[in-house]
């Protein structure tokens, strides 16, 4: 099952996108709120897999809230606007949905989320190495292998077992080509977490290299670091 969840301040809206999720046998609805803080603390301890967010709301917009998650959800977004389609797609959102939401509208954006989950389950059992270009020459390297990978710049350092890789890439995309066990640590770091020997409220060690652990990804380290197999 998929859990879900709908942001949208606008009551009748929500209902619309209520009654047609419960129509989706593989949807379980587990938040539906107006207030858009509501979803950001409720996202702070609870998995979604799937989010409906609208753009215009009060405090904090939708766009707010893409620009501020690291780690997200697969979003489509839900607007009686149409200016935010370039920038929202620039936020790898899955679809983007002009209200009011035809049932036929809604239904091709899930087919998308099917395929986009899809594709990951082919990579996660599939691929496990990184497809990287250094120098120009295309890399195969070893998911095993890989420590940390770390934001410099416009560029990328990936650190392995064997060496250092400095490629021209952006935390969000490469996120997208790791499995499960790799997790955003901070803004500038993703982990690991199969590699990790030591685990302290500020950061991770990974064979002798400290990777900090940011107040925003503390509780969901800690989790997927606990829910992995013990050896």
């Amino acid at each position: 099952m998929m859990k879900i969840g709908i942001i949208d301040d606008e009551i009748l809206a929500r209902k619309v996108l209520e009654d047609y999720c419960s129509k989706i046998n593989t949807f379980e609805l587990v938040l539906s709120t107006g207030n858009p803080l509501e979803f950001v603390n409720f996202s702070q301890y609870n998995e979604l897999d799937l989010v409906f967010l609208d753009i215009e709301m009060p405090e904090l917009n939708g766009m707010g809230i893409l620009r501020s998650m690291i780690n997200p959800p697969k979003v489509i977004l839900t607007t009686a606007y149409s200016e935010y389609a370039l920038e929202s797609y620039e936020h790898g959102v899955v679809d983007y949905l002009l209200k009011p939401i035809k049932i036929e509208r809604f239904l091709k954006a899930i087919n998308k989320v099917s395929s986009s989950n899809l594709k990951q389950a082919k990579k996660n059992s599939g691929n496990e190495e990184l497809q990287i270009r250094h120098d120009g020459v295309p890399v195969n390297i070893p998911f095993t292998s890989i420590l940390y990978i770390q934001s410099f710049g416009n560029y990328l350092k990936i650190f392995t077992d064997s060496r250092m890789y400095l490629i021209s890439e952006t935390l969000i995309h490469i996120a997208t080509l790791l499995s499960e066990n790799f997790q955003r640590t901070h803004k500038s770091y993703i982990a690991n977490l199969e590699r990790v020997t030591k685990v302290t409220k500020t950061h991770l060690s990974i064979e002798n290299k400290i990777v900090p652990v940011s107040a925003m990804y503390k509780v969901i380290v800690s989790k997927k670091i606990a829910g992995l197999p013990k050896s």
